[in-house]
């Protein structure tokens, strides 16, 4: 798959996350030295212990243990890591403005981002990247940590890089000045059919919300009067912004979600009545990976009663964190409050059993059946909430969608999990045989119909078999389809970016399918 240059998520999954209060660093001059068990015990390593000690790494590796006797999502991120692991929730970073892949040990530009630095410098999609700065690159079988590495830096800096081009015989160099890059967070909005639109949100950010509202305008004025807002595989951010797209969807006063905590007096908030898609038929999908700021979107539509929620039971994260910076760079996100949908119902899980329980619990649904049974998922009857419609609803782990779908098997047989590692190999190496030809079609249709004429399938099974896949009749019979389609997408993705990859993949996204069904069945609750 290629790497965005903009996208290097810190561990674990993010939460709801708060805006910073302040911005100056903490203050410890109210702490009382002979209160201070740590410092003396640190004071007396320093003094007395057996060998030398690095007081700092000491200090560094306290810090996390302490959290860790909190809740899973009080972190401290060492300052090494911290501009990395804000990126996602600023939605920008410093750098040149590719997507690229590490293939057969060379870095390939899969596109530029559009107005960045490369594309202004002129590099193109295709070219290979030989040089950095005069150091051979190539060849030298480079993580993507190394590369981002390389090619990342403050704003304003200068890499030189050597590309290799197709139909150039010598190497061309390029001076590239870095910039800020923005980190898209929407990643498609299109129109499924004639009144059905589509947006796609893969986390929460600072810029989500602009993104979201373009995306929304431009459905609207190709007659959208039906939307599918996607927050599968969405793992939170930035809780503001979840609170801005709910307003769009609910009537004036209308709770959206509260948070309160030891420290934090209750905090309601509410829609404005200045929504630009208040009464519009409104469906969100969610799944085992949708958390925290997703979960707070989603609830307050199924609270309201504004909306119906499609996939299958939400992660179930219900904490607020507040960053605190540090003076020496690094900083803490610590959990300050919990947040409530409308209806009064918290939807975090338990932890109380050890955070490696706590992260198995996607696993222990899995092996319980519930991705494909409902009937699997039990709540307890103290949990149980009912919304101003009458709809039974559930806190305590996640948010129940109110239409189950399960996870899609039909198009997987042992053929596919064999040949899967190798679509997307054949897909990147078809693109760069086929790119000039391909770069006349300038939407997903007329590509999409080009692709269908190709005899993808039969290229890819010979492509497998040099890799040692044999040929499986019988699994093509069950996986061709979804083979196929997942050729096409990743090859359109290659060429013309999400707006490419979407339209296609939903031909074997049976959750997206039953959306569309759905809404045009106009069904209700």
């Amino acid at each position: 798959m290629p790497v965005l240059l903009a996208i290097v998520l810190a561990g674990g999954i993010l939460i709801g996350y708060r805006l910073p209060r302040r911005q100056t660093f903490p203050q410890y001059s109210s702490f009382r030295a002979r209160n201070d068990k740590i410092s003396t015990i640190l004071n007396i390593i320093e003094t007395d212990y057996v060998d030398s000690v690095n007081r700092s790494e000491l200090v560094e590796a306290a810090i996390p243990a302490i959290l860790r006797k909190l809740d899973p999502h009080s972190v401290y991120i060492p300052a090494k890591d911290l501009a990395r692991a804000n990126e996602p929730l600023e939605g920008n970073f410093d750098g040149i403005g590719i997507s690229f892949n590490l293939m057969t040990d060379t870095i390939l530009v899969i596109n530029t981002i559009a107005g960045g630095p490369s594309e202004k410098a002129g590099l193109l999609p295709g070219d290979k990247i030989i040089y950095v700065n005069d150091s051979l690159v190539a060849g030298k079988r480079l993580s993507d940590e190394q590369v981002m590495g390389m090619l990342k830096g403050p704003r304003g800096t200068v890499v030189r890089v050597k590309i290799l081009r197709k139909g150039h015989s010598d190497l061309i160099p390029f001076e590239i000045v870095r910039d800020k890059i923005p980190i898209y967070s929407v990643d498609v909005s299109y129109m499924v059919n004639e009144y059905t639109g589509y947006i796609k949100i893969n986390n929460f950010a600072m810029n989500t919300f602009e993104e979201f509202m373009k995306g929304l305008r431009e459905l609207k004025s190709q007659g959208m009067t039906k939307l599918i807002l996607d927050l599968r595989g969405n793992s939170g951010g930035v809780m503001e912004a979840a609170i801005q797209i709910a307003n769009q969807f609910l009537k004036e006063g209308q709770l959206i979600v509260y948070t309160k905590g030891r420290n934090q007096p209750r905090k309601d908030a509410r829609a404005t009545g200045k929504g630009e898609f208040e009464t519009g038929d409104l469906v969100v999908l969610i799944d085992e990976m949708s958390a925290s700021a997703s979960e707070i979107l989603a609830g307050a539509i199924q609270d309201n009663d504004r909306g119906t929620i499609i996939g299958r039971r939400s992660f179930g994260k219900g904490l607020v964190q507040e960053p605190v910076p540090f003076a020496d760079g690094s900083g803490m996100r610590l959990t300050i409050a919990r947040y409530y949908t409308p209806t009064g119902r918290s939807i975090q899980k338990p932890y109380n059993n050890g955070f490696d329980e706590y992260y198995d619990d996607i696993n222990m649904r899995y092996r319980r059946g519930e991705f494909e049974m409902p009937d699997s998922i039990h709540f307890s009857d103290s949990l149980k909430f009912v919304t101003p419609g009458g709809r039974v609803v559930y806190g305590g782990g996640g948010i129940m969608p109110d239409k189950f779908v399960p996870v899609d098997t039909s198009g997987i047989s042992p053929y596919f999990l064999r040949i899967r590692p190798y679509i997307y190999q054949f897909a990147l190496k078809y693109t760069e045989k086929n790119r000039e030809i391909m770069s006349k079609f300038t939407n997903v249709t007329e590509l999409e119909k080009y692709l269908s004429r190709q005899n993808l399938l039969n290229q890819f099974v010979g492509f497998a078999e040099k890799n040692g896949v044999k040929k499986d009749p019988e699994g093509l019979k069950i996986s061709g389809f979804t083979i196929e389609t997942q050729l096409k997408a990743y090859i359109a993705r290659n060429m013309l970016d999400n707006k490419g990859f979407y339209p296609i993949w939903q031909h074997i996204d049976n959750t997206l399918k039953y959306a569309i069904e759905y809404l045009q069945g106009d069904k209700k609750i």
